[in-house]
């Protein structure tokens, strides 16, 4: 059952509240606290769950997310991250580019991927920290063990070198690179040597341009290539699992911008994706959750998935019939666009997470009837496309209830001329909206005609 969402709230720390609401004011998804106003994803809570148990236990797992522009395709990877995060995984997102992280480059892919490392514990620098962490696991386990003695810096650090070759033998027999730098990292650490031991981490983090002697005191040589990034993500997630994660969700967002590059580009990604696709179910990668998201158009024109009839065949499922009842356990979700009590159910949850020291005259100024009339005005400026929608709602929710808690005698339906300008809106909404780039703004009407009561 789905957690009541007023206890979510009431228990939501005021540091939480400021970083959803500063996201949301300039038309950002937050970082964190997605789950705080997630709107109909219910649904999808226990297969996920499901297969994120299936994961923790040494398996793997890829799930794709389809859905248009605005159906929420990037709130609900973050939403799979923090429901991860909370039961014991790791986390990462990357925006796939042609340019920056382009599909069929490995190494690309698992540098992005460990810079943007989270955990509970840590959102920023999580790698090295659990490197930090792993190393003084080993030591507690060798001081356990007896015989060793800790005073003895040579023959203790040959004992917790002994037991991470030991540990990270399956990968050392594809990768040995891996090892010998963690190796050499601990190493380094013993000597007191931090500029070698933080150049070691970045190598393993797939950091180009480390310095060409430190590798070879490591004993290691060259810059990561495509397939020694698959012994490191290996690698990555035995580190993982011996510092007590469960495992790591990776997201692949926006995978549809390789429909928009060459075709040579194009066809390596598509067989990268299929390949990464058997690699993670056929045991490869234990522990490995990979999400990809991307747009019909991407799964079902010619430009996508239907290119490579392999891969094709892999993420096929059937989305006929009500949408109810689709399957949420299939190798594809379609996330269906926001309606409008979606939409006005999100907006009330949002102003019951604004932090102000005077909620209820946030709650006086802005009932759900003025919610639902801001709702009702940007749905038709943008078309009475309610799909694309939520973006500019709630920036422009959050302008209103920042004009409450500002002016004492403010009022919405008075004194707010609700107007969107086409220099922030998307060329999707400015699509819906009938109208170019360059025109100022398009005035909406805030009456409360409309309004529900």
């Amino acid at each position: 059952m789905a957690d009541d969402p007023s206890t979510k709230t009431a228990a939501a720390s005021p540091l939480k509240r400021r970083e959803i609401v500063e996201a949301l004011r300039i038309g950002a998804v937050p970082r964190r606290g997605l789950e705080l106003f997630a709107v109909g994803l219910d649904r999808y809570e226990r297969a996920i769950d499901e297969e994120l148990e299936a994961v923790a236990a040494g398996r793997g797992r890829f799930k794709a997310v389809r859905g248009d522009y605005g159906s929420g395709k990037t709130f609900f990877s973050r939403w799979l991250e923090h429901r991860a995060r909370e039961r014991g995984f790791a986390t990462t997102l990357v925006q796939i580019s042609e340019t920056e992280t382009p599909l069929y480059k490995l190494q690309t892919l698992y540098r992005r991927a460990i810079e943007g490392l989270q955990t509970q514990e840590w959102t920023d620098g999580a790698f090295a920290s659990l490197v930090d962490r792993w190393l003084y696991t080993l030591e507690e386990e060798v001081i356990d063990h007896g015989g060793i003695n800790p005073d003895d810096p040579d023959g203790f650090g040959k004992a917790v070198g002994e037991l991470l070759e030991r540990r990270l033998a399956d990968v050392s027999k594809t990768q040995p690179q891996y090892a010998a730098a963690l190796r050499s990292c601990y190493t380094a650490r013993l000597a007191g040597d931090h500029a070698t031991e933080q150049g070691l981490i970045a190598w393993l983090m797939g950091q180009p341009n480390v310095a060409a002697s430190l590798k070879r005191e490591a004993g290691i040589k060259g810059d990561l290539d495509s397939d020694g990034a698959s012994g490191f993500l290996r690698g990555l997630l035995e580190v993982l699992r011996q510092t007590g994660r469960k495992g790591l969700v990776l997201v692949l967002d926006e995978v549809e911008t390789i429909q928009r590059v060459r075709g040579d580009s194009r066809e390596k990604s598509l067989n990268a994706l299929r390949g990464l696709i058997d690699d993670v179910h056929g045991g490869r990668y234990p522990g490995l959750y990979v999400l990809i998201t991307g747009t019909p158009a991407f799964f079902d024109g010619p430009q996508g998935v239907r290119r490579l009839a392999p891969l094709a065949q892999r993420l096929e499922t059937d989305f006929s019939g009500d949408p109810r009842f689709h399957n949420p356990r299939a190798p594809q979700i379609w996330l269906q666009p926001f309606d409008h009590a979606r939409l006005v159910d999100v907006g009330r949850r949002i102003r019951d997470l604004y932090p102000s020291a005077r909620t209820e005259r946030l709650r006086e100024r802005v009932p759900d009837p003025v919610i639902d009339t801001v709702a009702r005005g940007v749905e038709g400026q943008l078309g009475n496309k309610v799909g694309i929608a939520p973006r500019l709602f709630l920036r422009r929710l959050v302008d209103v209830l920042d004009r409450v808690d500002e002016f004492d005698d403010f009022d919405p339906l008075k004194d707010y001329d609700l107007a969107l300008k086409a220099s922030e809106m998307t060329a999707e909404e400015s699509a819906a909206a009938g109208v170019t780039r360059t025109v100022d703004d398009i005035e909406l009407d805030l009456s409360p005609g409309d309004a529900e009561p």
